[in-house]
């Protein structure tokens, strides 16, 4: 069994934009002793407010989006190539109707209240700064909401604190 090893943010070697538009990301969080997760391929890295942060977004109707609303934390776990297939699957069926992450064959793992996945090469512990819903109004290059949010779904955008960063 691989064993991880802590890291600072800033010793990170990938690009963000390969770890989470291409390689994409599981968004994990806990509640009432349940683990759920989802998978995201939009979000970004990078600081504010003296912190070195994350952010994800987030569409109204996910599941995970009840687990990371009632916790302080979640994680941001990144997978060797191998793993696409699970990830796609994680993507595209919910929590609410199986035990998706049995089935995909993960490992759930906590550090201290948060969880995270055993296979995955890289995880980012957060813990939630602010959140703020995706405005229409906000959008100024044009085709942006006509494209992405023809259901008026606009995701809701959360600013994590980075506050450990795991390899192996």
């Amino acid at each position: 069994m691989n064993t991880f090893i802590e890291i600072t943010p800033e010793s990170l070697e990938k690009s963000p934009f390969q770890l989470i538009g291409k390689e994409w990301m599981l968004v994990t969080a806990e509640k009432d002793g349940i683990v759920n997760t989802m998978t995201a391929s939009w979000g970004g890295l990078g600081v504010m407010w003296g912190k070195n942060v994350a952010y994800v977004v987030i569409r109204p109707q996910r599941y995970t989006k009840e687990f990371i609303d009632s916790s302080d934390t979640f994680s941001l776990t990144f997978f060797a190539p191998e793993f696409k297939k699970q990830l796609g699957y994680l993507g595209k069926v919910s929590g609410r109707d199986e035990d998706k992450i049995e089935k995909a064959g993960l490992t759930v793992a906590h550090s201290h209240e948060t969880p995270y996945f055993e296979e995955a090469n890289l995880v980012m512990l957060c813990k939630k700064l602010y959140k703020q819903p995706l405005n229409p109004e906000g959008f100024i290059a044009s085709g942006i909401d006509e494209k992405w949010y023809p259901n008026k779904d606009y995701h809701e955008m959360y600013i994590v604190e980075i506050e450990k960063v795991l390899v192996k």
